[in-house]
């Protein structure tokens, strides 16, 4: 979890595949008027991140029925966003990728064919509630280090 631009997916892929467990993206559930918003440079707020962080966890919970294992890549800015992605889940770990906002900056100026534009980086770190429970990993790791870390 952590603010776009953190490398989420990027983490999230090579520990699903490390680990041997599926990767769920959340930003393929995000319904077409989320994108449409934040495409055009608009925060979204928490009535729209309502049936995303639902059906995230929709999916997360059948997973977690069939005992199936799974790396989720998703901002999960607020400690109740997290709350309703864990709801009715055995066990979910948190990993935070935290890191300095110049970066983080620098990285979604470079992004291409996202539909997250780096002039929402700032109210994403106005929302944002790092969490005290989580595992945190700095995002000027490389990759494979990051993945070390996770897995130990």
């Amino acid at each position: 979890m952590g603010v776009s631009g953190t490398g989420k997916t990027t983490l999230g892929q090579a520990l699903a595949s490390r680990l041997g467990w599926q990767f769920v993206e959340a930003d393929d559930y995000h319904p077409a008027s989320n994108v449409q918003k934040m495409r055009g440079g608009q925060a979204l707020n928490e009535k729209d991140r309502g049936p995303w962080l639902k059906a995230v966890n929709a999916r997360v919970r059948m997973l977690d029925a069939l005992s199936e294992h799974a790396v989720l890549a998703c901002s999960a800015l607020k400690r109740n966003h997290r709350e309703q992605l864990e709801a009715g889940v055995a066990d979910m770990k948190f990993v935070y990728l935290a890191g300095d906002p110049d970066l983080i900056d620098t990285r979604l100026r470079k992004r291409q064919a996202h539909f997250m534009p780096a002039s929402l980086l700032t109210t994403q770190l106005t929302t944002l509630e790092p969490p005290a429970d989580a595992f945190t990993v700095s995002i000027a790791l490389p990759t494979r280090r990051q993945v070390d870390l996770v897995v130990r």
